[in-house]
């Protein structure tokens, strides 16, 4: 990601660019760039002249995340009514007790590199168009020798991990719900914007629901109780947002 010069001969005669998502927390090398946020911005505008150098590239699609549409309002003062597509994070923003140094870069990140990305659909004789997938916290199997970091917060009030039960409780500060979806959705999605025919230019939630803290620690409760919860905090009274 740091070294995006080297993906041109991968995207050579290409139609389909996949920008898949990169871990929350990786390393940044040295004297690249000053943080994770300029480096992948910068990553992101070099993609986009290697697709259009391609002469082939038809479409760029984006795994995006939730965390870059928060319903915050620029004041700060609450949750606007709803939650769509045309929900951009306030970066300016304090999101609560939840939030740290590591949770802020990636929400900057996410959400200048998805604006960055976006841009393009606007330029003048444009060769492609792209489109930004908001994901949100993915749940179901995976292929992985460690359970990802997604999974991890979403069982946190069944193993007491309190470190990602912390993603949790960030979540639901930024968005006021903690938005779920499998990845089998995920990867759906993904294939049906590379197989519509038609214009599919712009960001899309994808998520399967919007419960709060709340809402998944009963149905943990409710479903299953043989098993038993290590975390029963159930958040804020904050609203969940649809």
């Amino acid at each position: 990601m740091y070294d995006a010069a080297t993906f041109e001969p991968a995207i050579a005669g290409c139609e389909f660019v996949f920008l898949v998502a990169a871990p929350m927390m990786h390393d940044i090398p040295a004297g690249r760039s000053k943080d994770a946020t300029e480096g992948i911005v910068g990553a992101m505008r070099t993609i986009l002249q290697q697709c259009e150098r391609s002469k082939t590239v038809r479409r760029v699609i984006h795994t995006g995340s939730v965390v870059a549409a928060a319903p915050l309002k620029e004041d700060g003062q609450g949750f606007k009514r709803f939650v769509d597509e045309s929900c951009w994070t306030p970066l300016n923003l304090s999101y609560g007790y939840a939030s740290n140094e590591v949770l802020d870069a990636y929400v900057s990140s996410k959400t200048l590199s998805e604006k960055e990305l976006l841009s393009y659909n606007d330029s003048p004789g444009k060769a492609f168009e792209v489109v930004t997938l908001l994901c949100g916290l993915v749940g179901g199997d995976t292929l992985l020798p460690d359970v990802p970091g997604s999974i991890r917060s979403v069982v946190s009030p069944l193993t007491g991990d309190e470190t990602w039960h912390g993603g949790f409780k960030f979540m639901q500060a930024l968005l006021g719900a903690v938005p779920l979806v499998h990845v089998d959705d995920v990867c759906e999605a993904h294939a049906f914007c590379m197989e519509r025919p038609a214009p599919v230019a712009g960001r899309f939630l994808c998520a399967a629901g919007y419960p709060n803290m709340r809402d998944i620690v009963d149905h943990y409760c409710r479903k299953h109780p043989e098993l038993k919860l290590r975390i029963k905090e159930r958040g804020s009274e904050s609203p969940a947002c649809h």
